[in-house]
């Protein structure tokens, strides 16, 4: 954590004042970029609240006595008390309050599913708008100076390797290390924060707060090892050999899911994680300056309709698209992305198309895509995910003129997880666990999207935290 400092201790009230909220108040609208300006670079789209912004938004909190906001959160964030510090400002005090059960505020607060998490479970939403949760937790946790040095129990002398620098690996890393573990992270990429840094665009992420976390936890004593592959340099008996006693495996679930139709693999076709990958972390938005081009489209489709998609397209905005639309086989209201990504989309000039599945990508005289052929589709009845399951209408299909058409439909598991222990998978190629995250091998566990798939940052962390505190007991 960063470097403790001392906070004056809050003054004693003489009397009790009883706290009575301004729950009639509005919700403390975003301190947003205008989306004319903001969509012309990578520059972040919200400010963050400030202090009069923090207050009155804290000020709206109810304080239930039966608080459901901690229920919605995968780490059960004790989100009334550190409420209750930023009302009295001491700032210094939520944060350590947050600490107890999260290491990355001010990422969580930035990319966290609020609505339909500890917000969606803000009893003021029931009748009005929810407290804004995520921007009190960034508030906050942009403020690192304020935190008070963590506790670090006496070294256990036992050693862990942490495969994985993602939102579960990390987590993970930093509880092990405060329960007195020797942890090394072992990450195949240069720099540390898996999908953080290669998977979220600058403009909702910042990779200096990425950093600055990844900082503070080597601050705590965790060790990173970049461009280490293990499975390949290393196995996780050649690392037991060497004198690890523990192993927690979260290499993510970053293979793109193939679409299967004609043309997939022509020039100006990707997938969305390579798309965003060498923009985000190689810097292809900065170049010739950096030497990792990608196609800059005038006219840029994509399909998908959850937060991954939004940032692709949303990044093909920014990089000069004069068209940019996000085409998806169900209607607007079923998409699996979040209410903010879409409203963003679209404030910044995105078009929605729904109903529509691709079957071909068309090449121009030069072979770059020119077109993507689509089908169109309706809506028939529910299926196991509850909402109704598109249909093709026979003979129905129209070209999309472009001259990138980005895939965002999902991914699958890292194969690299297979050649790092044989524990069992199951069918799809995901690490099997038990509830806390243990696999058939006795000293290995695993957690995040390697086990569960595709899911958000927050309960990647969980994952970590839950592995965390099994291998602590386990080991000790």
């Amino acid at each position: 954590m960063p470097q403790v400092i001392d906070r004056p201790t809050p003054a004693k009230a003489t009397t009790k004042t009883r706290y009575i909220p301004n729950a009639t108040a509005p919700r403390t609208p975003d301190n947003e970029e205008p989306a004319a300006e903001r969509m012309k670079d990578f520059r972040p789209i919200d400010k963050g609240f400030t202090i009069q912004m923090a207050l009155a938004e804290a000020n709206r909190c109810l304080d239930c006595k039966r608080p459901l906001c901690i229920t919605g959160c995968p780490v059960n964030i004790k989100i009334p008390q550190f409420i209750k510090k930023i009302r009295a400002q001491d700032f210094g005090g939520a944060l350590d309050i947050i600490h107890e059960d999260s290491m990355l505020p001010a990422i969580c607060g930035r990319v966290c599913p609020q609505e339909s998490q500890c917000e969606g479970k803000c009893i003021l939403g029931k009748r009005g708008n929810p407290i804004a949760i995520g921007q009190l937790e960034r508030f906050v946790g942009d403020k690192p100076e304020l935190a008070s040095k963590p506790v670090i129990e006496a070294a256990k002398h036992k050693k862990v390797a942490v495969v994985g620098s993602g939102p579960s690996g990390i987590t993970c890393a930093g509880e092990l290390v405060r329960r007195g573990f020797d942890v090394t992270v072992f990450e195949a990429f240069f720099t540390g924060g898996g999908v953080l840094v290669y998977g979220i665009p600058e403009f909702r992420l910042p990779k200096a707060v990425v950093k600055r976390e990844i900082d503070a936890l080597t601050q705590l004593g965790v060790k990173f090892e970049y461009n280490s592959v293990v499975g390949r340099i290393s196995t996780a008996q050649e690392l037991f050999e060497k004198g690890f006693d523990a192993m927690y495996v979260a290499t993510g679930a970053g293979l793109p899911k193939l679409l299967h139709i004609p043309g997939e693999n022509l020039p100006g076709v990707f997938f969305a994680n390579e798309y965003l990958t060498r923009v985000n972390l190689m810097k292809a938005k900065d170049f010739p300056h950096y030497d990792t081009p990608t196609k800059h489209g005038k006219n840029v489709i994509v399909f998908g309709g959850g937060n991954v998609a939004m940032d692709a397209v949303r990044t093909a905005k920014r990089l000069g698209a004069e068209h940019a639309i996000i085409a998806y086989r169900r209607t607007e209201k079923e998409m699996p992305a979040s209410k903010a990504e879409l409203h963003n989309a679209k404030a910044e000039g995105v078009e929605v198309m729904p109903l529509v599945s691709p079957v071909e990508f068309l090449a121009g005289e030069k072979g770059f895509v020119r077109a993507a052929r689509v089908q169109k589709m309706k809506l028939g009845e529910p299926d196991a995910s509850g909402r109704r399951r598109p249909e093709p209408i026979e003979g129905a299909f129209e070209d999309i003129p472009c001259d990138v058409a980005i895939s965002a439909i999902g991914t699958n598991a890292n194969p690299l997880a297979k050649m790092v222990a044989n524990y069992k998978l199951n069918k799809w190629g995901y690490i099997e666990t038990d509830e806390n995250g243990h696999t058939s091998e006795a000293r290995i566990w695993a957690g995040g999207d390697i086990v569960t798939g595709s899911a958000t940052v927050i309960l990647a962390m969980g994952a970590g935290k839950t592995a965390a505190k099994a291998i602590d007991e386990t080991l000790s």
